[in-house]
């Protein structure tokens, strides 16, 4: 079992940054695919950036270049570093963690077992 809490969303200008972070309980964690989701109003949720038990990321390519995603085993945590935001950014972003699945899947929210509760992220022009 692990429980996902997502943190550090806000209210932001166009070309500021934001940090969220996700902590995580549970023993799985450190062995789980974890990515980083959002859904916007009206649009189908989409993968931000996940990052393998080994440290391997992968990025949509709308924000390449401008986040980091990052993972602390030891705490149990994994951080989405957003610099340049942009308007089309804003969304409602979760954190998720695949405890059963292959890399090549990380982009199926499908394959992801567990969820955060979200945390909104809002870019103003």
């Amino acid at each position: 079992q692990v429980q996902l809490v997502e943190s550090g969303g806000g209210l932001v200008q166009a070309g500021g940054s934001l940090r969220l972070s996700c902590a995580a309980s549970g023993r799985t964690f450190s062995r789980s695919i974890v990515g980083w989701f959002r859904q916007a109003p009206g649009k189908q949720r989409e993968l931000v950036a996940a990052i393998s038990t080994g440290g391997i990321t992968d990025y949509a390519d709308s924000v390449k270049g401008r986040f980091t995603i990052s993972r602390d085993n030891a705490k149990n945590t994994v951080d989405l570093q957003m610099n340049s935001l942009k308007p089309e950014d804003t969304a409602v972003y979760y954190c998720a963690a695949a405890t059963a699945s292959s890399w090549y899947l990380r982009r199926a929210d499908s394959k992801y077992d567990y969820w955060g509760q979200g945390t909104q992220v809002i870019v103003s022009s």
